[in-house]
């Protein structure tokens, strides 16, 4: 990795942290496949506004064996024995060298080492990701990891990880893009925690997974926008007229503060409309009329509320802030050059030709504003530029192999990809993001500066 000056081995360690937790970030859970797959994700006339329904799926209690359908009765076995065979050497770790450019390289296939983690060994996953499970045939997807040109990435080493969070909160906030890193982290540190010694709360926004012999938690808060809306209810969001109070975020705020890691996002509730409707007053008040307000317009706005917030309460002694960009959808199968494609359905390999940039409908607008914000801001945030390379994945959507409405697709339904397929959600667990996460780990392991020595790199 190329750095400017005065830029030293610890940035280096947060670039394959960021890097990794947040590079292809899956949609799931409460997002409406239909309404986002139908919208054009381009930049045509003005179109009709499409209502986006959502449902929230179950996430299991991980010491409720009868809660859980992906529990098997040698769990705890399995657990010991995971345990019985971690390597002497688990607190080394060989990170690239700062030469090495994380972000030029290809996937390539590598079913010795990914999955990280299987399907049926992780409780927490929710049905509507769980593609195996509901009828998928091919598990291949799982098996790609992204390979940098000049360098390999460093190895996932759960029980190291655990250690490094010992008594720290790490937390992401933001949409179901942010809720899905959450709920695959959880899956990789929970197998080396034996039963018993975990547990998952939920309360309102707030998703808690709780490692007891490390006082850590790994936690997820709902904040689709991150300032407040009428879509904030993390079950009751059904709302065809999303409606925002650009400039109000303490609400949310509070539940961030003193946590040790804070992951943020916010992309895809930006994405079924062209224009944001405003707030005039305040959702407490009762107000009701709105302003339509250009979607980049909007979204610079809370991104000023929110870095303000960041930069008037964070320490950056102690916390340390991410921000993802977007993630895209593979929602017209020529965007890949397959004209006998129905939109990602049937895609079983990433897109191989990484010469030329595929142009999906990502709102490029939205990341230059996220980019310019987090340059700007006096406490350190760390973006992670994981756009482009996540438009290459277009065979590891859920498509068909999902839920829509709380209920898994009727054979009638699979059978019908071109209404029915979610190019929008990802398959768990798979290399996009399971392989990109456990590098956040090898910077908790690897802090070899304070934190307050650290200068934020951005545009990675």
């Amino acid at each position: 990795m190329k750095h400017g000056a005065g830029r030293d081995r610890g940035n280096l360690s947060v670039l394959i942290a960021v890097f990794s937790i947040l590079l292809f970030i899956v949609f799931m859970y409460n997002e409406d496949i239909k309404s986002i797959a139908e919208f054009p994700f381009t930049w045509p006339n003005r179109a009709q506004e499409i209502e986006n329904p959502v449902q929230e799926t179950p996430i299991y209690n991980g010491d409720d064996r009868s809660s859980s359908p992906l529990l098997v009765d040698a769990e705890t076995e399995m657990v010991t024995e995971k345990a019985e065979t971690l390597s002497k050497d688990e607190d080394e770790v060989e990170l690239p060298s700062e030469e090495c450019d994380l972000f030029t390289g290809e996937w390539v296939f590598d079913n010795s080492t990914h999955p990280l983690y299987k399907e049926e060994e992780c409780e927490f996953l929710t049905e509507q990701v769980t593609c195996l499970r509901n009828g998928r045939k091919d598990s291949q997807f799982q098996n790609w990891k992204w390979q940098p040109r000049d360098c390999s990435l460093p190895k996932f080493k759960g029980r190291l990880l655990l250690e490094k969070l010992r008594g720290k909160r790490l937390m992401f906030v933001g949409d179901s893009l942010n809720r899905n890193q959450w709920e695959s982290m959880v899956c990789l540190v929970q197998s080396v925690v034996p039963r018993g010694r975990k547990s998952l709360t939920k309360s309102g926004s707030l998703n808690i997974f709780s490692i007891q012999d490390y006082n850590a938690t790994v936690e997820f808060y709902w904040a689709p926008f991150l300032v407040e809306s009428n879509s904030d209810d993390p079950r009751m969001h059904s709302i065809l007229n999303r409606i925002i109070m650009p400039e109000s975020i303490s609400k949310h705020a509070v539940n961030w503060k003193d946590v040790d890691y804070l992951v943020f996002n916010t992309y895809i509730w930006w994405m079924n409309t062209f224009t944001m409707k405003v707030l005039r007053g305040s959702f407490d008040e009762g107000s009701t009329e709105y302003d339509e307000v250009e979607r980049p317009v909007a979204y610079g706005r809370v991104l000023s509320t929110w870095s303000k917030w960041v930069d008037e309460n964070i320490d950056p002694n102690r916390t340390m802030v991410f921000f993802s960009s977007m993630s895209p959808v593979h929602i017209k199968s020529l965007d890949w050059n397959n004209p006998n494609g129905i939109k990602c359905a049937l895609e079983t390999a990433p897109v191989r030709n990484m010469t030329t940039p595929l142009d999906v409908g990502t709102d490029w607008r939205l990341f230059r504003l996220a980019v310019n914000v987090t340059e700007s801001m006096k406490v350190p945030v760390f973006f992670v530029n994981i756009t482009a390379l996540s438009e290459y994945r277009k065979d590891a959507h859920t498509s068909v192999y999902t839920i829509r409405q709380g209920k898994l697709l009727t054979p009638e339904q699979k059978s019908d990809p071109e209404n029915f397929s979610d190019c929008i959600h990802w398959c768990l667990p798979e290399s996009r993001i399971t392989s990109r996460i456990p590098y956040m780990a090898e910077y908790f392991c690897h802090q070899e500066t304070e934190i307050k020595d650290r200068t934020p790199t951005t545009s990675l």
